[in-house]
């Protein structure tokens, strides 16, 4: 029985002991943590002007705007009516123009009395410098304004950080399949990537 009683004491040291050295590890943390916010950045900030167009294709075999959610036996005109895109984005206004990059996300007929749509999307590009770079835009799109403004809420690669505003303004719609060319205007300030730190 002394050796049971000897054993549990001897245990019960060690853990106050090891508990003892968590807190003093927590703390180092918090102090480390604390002096790591204290840094400052060096920061350059570039701001981008992008011109292209935005293919939106709901009809023929390979369409690149799909309906995945609303009312059954809904228009693109209902409330709810949610299409997943995969849009062309290219240089000019015809199909054929050099593809330059692609908007993918969804938009959906977010207004009950009214045509305005909620735009979730990021512009991923594909050429020169900007391969591999996006913009993410969230915004409300007002479809029968002549032009619509949408916000630009970030970006990734050379858009790290992105913020500014989208303008669209419908270059060609068919009102019989709802295919549509946009013209988009973006206007992005962002940190350029690689600026240094200093303390």
């Amino acid at each position: 029985m002394a050796c049971f009683l000897t054993f549990i004491t001897t245990l019960y040291s060690i853990l106050i002991i090891f508990s003892a050295s968590l807190n003093t590890i927590s703390g180092a943390f918090i102090e480390e943590f604390s002096e790591a916010i204290a840094i400052k950045r060096e920061e350059k900030m570039s701001q981008s002007h992008l011109h292209f167009f935005f293919h939106d294709i709901l009809s023929g075999k390979h369409p690149t705007a799909v309906r995945i959610a609303g009312p059954p036996e809904s228009t693109l005109a209902n409330f709810g009516t949610t299409m997943m895109i995969d849009d062309a984005l290219t240089e000019g206004p015809e199909p054929t123009s050099k593809l330059v990059g692609r908007a993918q996300g969804f938009y959906s007929m977010a207004a009950q009395n009214d045509v305005a749509l909620l735009m979730v999307m990021n512009f991923a590009f594909m050429e020169d410098k900007y391969n591999g770079s996006s913009i993410s835009m969230l915004g409300r799109n007002s479809v029968f304004d002549d032009v619509r403004e949408m916000p630009i809420v970030g970006g990734s690669g050379l858009f790290r950080n992105a913020r500014g505003y989208a303008l669209a303004h419908t270059n060609w719609v068919d009102p019989n399949t709802g295919d549509a060319i946009v013209e988009y205007d973006v206007y992005v300030s962002n940190f350029e990537l690689g600026a240094g730190l200093a303390t």
